[in-house]
């Protein structure tokens, strides 16, 4: 639906768009990670008050709503943790020992976000495939800041990649049975262990 021009009492017709926006996104974390809920369209506009004139405003359907949502919440991720290890200096142990943390910092502040991301969506067909693609992202994220960090001695940039697969993957598996509540460990022991994981993968 094209957004009509014009200000109204002072806003834009694209900044009231992006404030609807805004809202659909919000509803969608909170209907998404709610399991009582079931999440419907009409159920995400219930939650944002918008009707699904609104809805269809911003978004082509459900599924590209929750594909916004994690990727909303894959650069959060992805900003976080790199502006963590930015600010903790050079030491490579203390850079990422601060972006592991900044991560579970995030997760504990707004659990939704961890469990949607990393958890219901592998229950969502449509969406497979994305969680798939983000997580390869971040993999290769990984891969390349570790590569800055440490250097590259004897290692190839396949194995760098490869390094990456295997930290983000099983940081995923971790996640998930601590959200579950299948692992009982507390935030320092996910912190220090996969912290001492990544710098084993590329020392």
């Amino acid at each position: 639906m094209a957004v009509q021009s014009g200000i109204y009492k002072g806003v834009s017709a694209a900044d009231r768009a992006a404030e609807r926006r805004s809202r659909l996104l919000a509803a969608g974390l909170t209907v998404w990670a709610d399991p009582a809920t079931r999440t419907t369209m009409t159920a995400v506009c219930a939650e944002a008050g918008l009707s699904e004139r609104y809805f269809y405003e911003s978004f082509a359907g459900l599924d590209a709503l929750l594909e916004a949502v994690m990727d909303e919440i894959g650069a959060e991720i992805e900003q976080t943790s790199r502006a963590a290890a930015e600010a903790a200096g050079d030491d490579p142990a203390a850079r990422v020992h601060a972006s592991v943390r900044a991560f579970m910092q995030l997760l504990l502040d707004d659990p939704r976000k961890g469990r949607v991301a990393i958890v219901e969506s592998v229950a969502v067909p449509a969406l497979r495939r994305r969680r798939t693609e983000l997580l390869r992202h971040l993999a290769h994220q990984s891969a390349v800041e570790s590569r800055k960090l440490l250097g590259s001695p004897g290692r190839s940039a396949n194995e760098d990649e490869i390094g990456g697969m295997l930290f983000i993957g099983g940081m995923a598996e971790l996640i998930t049975a601590w959200l579950d509540g299948t692992l009982a460990a507390s935030t320092d022991e996910i912190v220090e262990a996969a912290s001492r994981a990544l710098l084993g993968i590329y020392r």
